[in-house]
């Protein structure tokens, strides 16, 4: 949405009116929580119906999937504000988002890759997101559980405090 807006130009009345930069950043990314979580509540309610689905430690997946889904609404903020046209966002979510995914232990277990990738894998946040994620399900997970929650929980802060300088400065926001 943000993207659009600023080709629309209909971004800079956003910046022009009384709201501060931490008020247009919490709209954008609530905004963008919301729209993950109707689609993760749709998903979930839809493959419900058809298998059975457990979840194991729902007091860690619930807190586990706003905080994902918090990321990565910072990081479309980020990523829309930084694109110039809308190739960018698509480089973006081929040479930066699906390597993190990919690389994340999703198929298969990072306790299985050589080294220096094992300990490589420990720096992408998507890993410890699946972690989680499995774990509030599963209840299995690789990476300890407090770990997982603070190393995203610091990955979503920097994300955030980068999105909040841009939005203060109105870098690649203001014409």
């Amino acid at each position: 949405s943000i993207l659009q807006q600023k080709f629309q130009r209909a971004i800079d009345d956003q910046l022009s009116s009384p709201a501060s930069s931490l008020e247009l950043l919490l709209a954008f990314s609530l905004g963008g929580l919301l729209r993950g979580l109707v689609i993760a509540v749709l998903t979930f309610a839809a493959a419900s119906l058809l298998v059975d689905l457990p979840v194991e430690h729902v007091f860690v997946l619930v807190p586990s999937l706003l905080l994902v889904g918090f990321f990565f609404a910072q990081l479309g903020v980020l990523v829309g504000v930084r694109a110039e046209q809308f190739d960018d966002v698509s480089f973006a979510q081929t040479f930066v988002l699906q390597p993190l995914i990919f690389l994340g232990g999703v198929f298969y277990s990072a306790t299985l890759l050589p080294e220096p990738f094992e300990t490589l894998t420990q720096f992408n946040p998507v890993y410890y997101m699946i972690g989680l994620v499995r774990y509030g399900f599963l209840g299995y997970t690789e990476a300890n559980v407090a770990v997982s929650l603070a190393f995203l929980t610091l990955a979503t802060l920097a994300l955030f405090a980068v999105n909040w300088r841009m939005f203060a400065t109105g870098y690649k926001l203001r014409a």
